[in-house]
C-alpha cells in the first residue's frame, strides 16, 4: 500500500509538539487553527491511534504519539535531505565521481582534499583508483576515471602540475649496502634485492625500473614495498612522504649513491 499520511501532515503533527499547542502550531505554519487540528486527526482517523491528550489547552504526546513524533522527525528530515541533494545535483554537483591516482601522491594529502570536498558534498559517492605509471592513464583513456593524477598527461589531455613527488633510494640501517660505508655506484647495488612496484597498466612498461640487477621483487602496492624494505628484505626508491617516520626514526637510510640517490616525479 502507498501511504496515506502526507509529509504536510506529518510536518503538522511536528509542529504540535514543537509549539506546544493546536494554536501556536496554527500560527507558525501560517494556518487555521481548524485546518492544523484536522490534519492531526487524520493522521489519529488512518492509523488508528491516538497521537495527542489535551490538557487544558496544551496537547501532551502519548506514548504512541511519541513514537511518531520521532519517526516523523526522521521522515521529514530525510525528505528535505533528498530534496537538497537533488538541488545539488541540478546545479552541477555529480552524484559519484572516479579518481584515478597514482600512488605516489601523499596518501594524507589526498585524504584530506576527499575529507574537504565530503563537506560540500557529502552525497557524493567516491570511488579511488589506486593506481602505477601506466594504469592510471588507462583509466582515464577507458572513461574509468573523471579525474586523474599522473606522472603526465596522455595526448590531447591538459593537465595542472600540482607537486612533485621525491623518491629517494633507502634500505634498512643494517642493510648490507649501508655497511660498505662509501659512496655507492650502480655496480655495488647488482648483488642485492631491488624491490618495485608494478605498473598497473595494460602495456606494462618493464623498463620502468632505475637500475638492473641480479635480485628483484616485484610487487602490486607501495605498501608491500615499504614494509619488505623495512623488514631489511631489499632496496627500493621510495616516497618521502610516506616514509618521513622511518627517516627521522633511523630504520631506513637514504643509500649513498654517487648519483640518482634522489628522484623527483611530477604529478599532474
Amino acid at each position: 500500500m502507498p501511504p496515506v499520511i502526507t509529509l504536510e501532515q506529518w510536518r503538522t503533527l511536528i509542529s504540535v509538539v514543537e509549539t506546544g499547542g493546536y494554536a501556536q502550531a496554527a500560527e507558525a505554519l501560517h494556518k487555521s487553527q481548524s485546518a492544523v487540528t484536522y490534519a492531526v486527526q487524520k493522521i489519529e482517523t488512518l492509523l488508528g491511534v491516538k497521537a495527542f491528550t489535551l490538557q487544558g489547552r496544551k496537547a501532551i504526546l502519548t506514548a504512541t504519539g511519541q513514537m511518531l513524533y520521532r519517526r516523523a522527525l526522521a521522515l521529514v528530515e530525510e525528505a528535505h535531505d533528498l530534496e537538497a541533494a537533488a538541488h545539488k545535483l541540478s546545479a552541477g554537483w555529480e552524484a559519484e565521481i572516479h579518481i584515478a591516482v597514482e600512488i605516489l601522491f601523499p596518501t594524507s594529502l589526498l585524504l584530506t582534499c576527499l575529507q574537504q570536498f565530503s563537506v560540500d558534498s557529502p552525497r557524493t559517492r567516491i570511488e579511488l583508483i589506486e593506481s602505477v605509471l601506466g594504469g592510471t592513464q588507462d583509466a582515464l583513456l577507458k572513461g574509468n576515471a573523471d579525474i586523474a593524477i599522473l606522472p603526465s598527461p596522455p595526448p590531447g589531455y591538459l593537465g595542472e602540475l600540482i607537486l612533485r613527488s621525491r623518491l629517494i633510494a633507502v634500505a634498512h640501517k643494517d642493510h648490507a649496502l649501508h655497511q660498505l660505508k662509501r659512496a655507492l655506484s650502480p655496480k655495488d647495488l647488482h648483488q642485492f634485492r631491488h624491490l618495485v612496484v608494478r605498473d598497473s597498466g595494460s602495456k606494462r612498461d618493464k623498463k620502468a625500473v632505475s637500475v638492473e640487477v641480479d635480485q628483484r621483487w616485484t610487487v602490486s602496492h607501495i605498501a608491500t614495498s615499504i614494509q619488505a624494505v623495512k623488514f631489511g628484505f631489499g632496496f627500493a626508491w621510495l616516497p618521502e612522504e610516506q616514509i618521513s617516520e622511518e627517516l627521522q626514526t633511523g630504520l631506513l637510510k637514504p643509500l649513498p649513491l654517487r648519483a640518482g640517490g634522489s628522484i623527483e616525479v611530477p604529478l599532474y
